[in-house]
């Protein structure tokens, strides 16, 4: 059994610093030295939020995802990742934060559990099942052209006004990242049935055990996806909407 938990960042510094040092073994795994999402900025940043995975006993921690949302300390991510690329990005965010604007970003597993599922399928659902709980109606990505595809089962669109069709090289000149875009965080269309019903039953009951279906078999999950600090209106923001063209 894993543990799947989410918390603001700033709520618990410990918690965040097992996940930076997690996600380091693994980009320096990969040969990836700079990742704007990999530093620890985030961890004192209130509108970051974090979804942990761990050992049964809390030991290990074995994965890891955040949930940036526009309006807290820094940019989002992609923002930092890619602006200087393509300025276009910044007008992008600000137009979608109007009614709350999120970044699903820093997503990572172990070694241990490779093959399971924990990145390609339980951390893109939870992070879109905590979504209404800090009040985002728009959730970006920045993906690999392997995570470009998995995004898709969850509604994730490819953003073609930013960068070359929505490509950008990044983290380094022979790696190529996919902006996506899920514009409907609370109704989810476009995402496959069954993600939407496991998404919407998180949503109602985010405290739970159960046996889900993994790549190549069944895992058992422990879920605790309640952020007590959370407030779904403090990432609105109201704008003139003549001033932002729609992406």
């Amino acid at each position: 059994m894993v543990k799947i938990r989410a918390f603001r960042a700033t709520d618990n510094y410990g918690l965040c610093l097992k996940f930076i040092e997690g996600h380091k073994r693994v980009l320096d795994a990969v040969g990836v030295k700079q990742v704007t999402s990999s530093n620890d900025e985030w961890a004192h940043n209130p509108g970051a939020f974090v979804i942990l995975v761990e050992s049964d006993d809390e030991q290990k921690v074995l994965g890891g995802a955040r949930v940036h949302a526009a309006g807290g300390s820094q940019q989002l991510p992609i923002e930092e990742a890619t602006g200087y690329m393509d300025p276009k990005i910044y007008d992008t965010v600000k137009f979608y934060s109007q009614n709350g604007t999120g970044e699903v970003c820093g997503l990572w597993n172990s070694i241990e559990v490779a093959g399971l599922g924990i990145g390609s399928i339980f951390l893109i659902r939870a992070a879109l099942a905590i979504s209404d709980q800090i009040g985002l109606d728009s959730m970006f990505a920045l993906c690999s052209p392997y995570t470009t595809r998995i995004a898709g089962n969850y509604g994730f669109l490819v953003e073609k006004t930013l960068g070359n069709n929505g490509t950008f090289y990044y983290p380094k000149i022979d790696l190529l990242a996919t902006a996506v875009i899920q514009k409907d965080a609370p109704n989810l269309p476009n995402a496959s049935v069954l993600e939407t019903e496991r998404i919407f039953d998180l949503r109602k009951r985010p405290l739970q055990k159960t046996i889900e279906q993994g790549r190549k078999q069944q895992v058992e999950i422990d879920y605790d996806l309640r952020i007590k600090s959370s407030n779904p209106l403090e990432f609105k923001f109201s704008l003139n909407n003549s001033d932002f063209k729609t992406a």
